[in-house]
């Protein structure tokens, strides 16, 4: 171990480490690195030759002017120029499905554009515009298609863990054993976790979180990248001065592993932080939404109109619901409780009654206690779901009602969930940034639960996805966690 630990220049020991692209597994070799990116820039160019040829047929059947064809292969290049150009061939992290369609439909569209207004300033007697119209239409549903299909592919990959990159996380503090957690749990960002590196790591007992061992200092990474096969660094919070981690970033690059940062004040960063240059010194502009600006009012007019329209679409479903609520079991159809939104408001917050009614005692409604980082949820105490409610709270029907709500103004449709006043008080003595979600109106559904945060999951977590929310949000995150909402299986229990 000494011998390990004795200083060598950082170039001789890059010398010594066999290149990533190397020691990677060969199935991993198609869904990472450079074969992924062949991967897609092939199947891409597929998809672009197959509407061209399904347009010509299509203008051949029709009677179509043909003299064009010939810019009609222009396109495929064209686009695939315009995807490079929008860096749609590097790798990410996040890989969802229908991520990155906006950009295939406005390269296809600009590439099209592109050749018609070429073709108009170079040959107006040309009539192009039919048949690009035509490749522009196959040529986007078909590359649309497949990028579906490879995102796809690829999720369920990383889920299964078939492909993975060893990765490195440098310092071994809550923020590292943060990272690890995050990285253990979403298999699907293509990161496994083999160890920490931190000259002087934080005792065991005060991160418990931190599962993989600490296997160095930063002046091992090249022995111990050697060792476990490790492709990715990870840069966390580390006791070293930031100087001393320069040299390690250089080491990285010369033994080609790649890097994420976790910044400073990572809690004030979302997705609008500009970067600007004061001679070679980088500024970050951090930049935040009003919660009581103009874009939220323009929310909550969406969130009342669209539920006025959902109210009326909806209505026969919910008269069906309620009668059969109100003779299955004796009780009122709507089961009714006060929550806290926006600044502390309460409200009544309204679902279908889901459970026999049964007196209950005050004991057992206003003194919770919850010993862990769960959330409540689910099923409390004894079981008194009815069968007909057993199968609202598994369809989410039962939280329907709840469009009155956002009608009235208390809720949205998106946003954190609301949660009882008990709780409320309790929660945000004990969990860190609690109460920041009270700076927006409570949600129909949110980021928290369409990840998977819903009933009795980690509140700490909770806190963290809704307050992302709230720092980034943006109607596009909004209909995304719509869509999301809608797609996913109703087969969790409903808090």
């Amino acid at each position: 171990m000494q011998e390990a630990l004795k200083p060598v220049d950082s170039r001789a020991r890059a010398l010594a480490v066999v290149p990533a692209e190397a020691r990677r597994p060969a199935r991993q070799a198609l869904f990472e690195g450079k074969g992924w990116m062949r991967l897609r820039l092939g199947t891409d160019a597929v998809a672009l030759l197959l509407g061209n040829v399904a347009a010509l047929v299509g203008a051949s059947a029709a009677g179509a002017d043909e003299s064009a064809a010939v810019l009609v292969w222009l396109f495929p290049p064209f686009v695939i120029a315009a995807l490079a150009i929008r860096r749609m061939y590097s790798s990410r992290l996040h890989v969802r499905v229908a991520d990155g369609i906006g950009q295939l439909v406005a390269a296809t569209s600009l590439a099209a554009i592109a050749l018609i207004a070429g073709a108009a300033l170079l040959e107006p007697s040309e009539q192009v515009a039919p048949l690009l119209a035509r490749a522009w239409l196959f040529g986007t549903v078909y590359l649309v298609g497949s990028r579906v299909v490879l995102a796809w592919a690829q999720r369920r990959a990383r889920s299964g863990r078939l492909v993975a990159k060893r990765t490195l996380i440098v310092g071994a503090g809550e923020i590292g054993a943060r990272v690890e957690r995050r990285l253990m749990e979403q298999p699907e960002l293509g990161l496994l976790p083999v160890g920490y590196l931190d000259a002087d790591p934080v005792p065991e007992d005060m991160v418990p979180d931190r599962t993989v061992p600490v296997l160095g200092g930063p002046d091992d990474l090249a022995r111990i990248a050697t060792a476990t096969g490790a492709e990715h660094v990870v840069l966390g919070f580390n006791n070293a001065p930031d100087r001393l981690l320069i040299p390690l970033v250089q080491e990285c690059e010369d033994l080609g592993l790649e890097m994420s940062l976790v910044p400073r004040l990572f809690e004030s960063v979302n997705v609008r932080v500009g970067l600007e240059h004061v001679g070679g010194l980088p500024l970050f502009g951090l930049r935040s939404i009003d919660p009581r600006g103009w874009q939220f009012a323009a929310k909550h007019l969406f969130d009342r109109a669209s539920a006025a329209l959902l109210l009326v679409m909806l209505a026969p479903l919910l008269a069906v619901v309620a009668l059969i609520v109100r003779v299955s079991s004796p009780g009122p159809v709507f089961f009714r409780q006060k929550r806290i939104g926006r600044d502390g408001h309460a409200f009544e917050m309204l679902k279908f009654r889901s459970m026999r009614s049964e007196k209950r005692k005050e004991q057992d409604e206003n003194v919770l206690f919850l010993p862990t980082d769960l959330g409540p949820g689910g099923v409390e105490g004894a079981d008194r779901r009815t069968p007909f409610g057993t199968f609202l709270r598994r369809t989410s029907i039962d939280e329907l009602p709840q469009l009155f709500n956002v009608l009235k103004g208390d809720m949205s449709l998106v946003g954190p969930r609301p949660e009882r006043p008990e709780f409320v008080e309790l929660f945000g003595s004990r969990i860190y940034r609690y109460g920041d979600r009270h700076r927006v109106k409570s949600g129909i559904t949110g980021w928290a639960q369409v990840n998977g945060l819903r009933g009795k999951t980690s509140l700490r977590d909770r806190v963290e996805w809704d307050n992302y929310y709230i720092e980034n949000w943006s109607l596009g995150l909004d209909l995304k966690i719509l869509l999301m909402t809608l797609a996913a299986p109703f087969s969790a229990r409903a808090e």
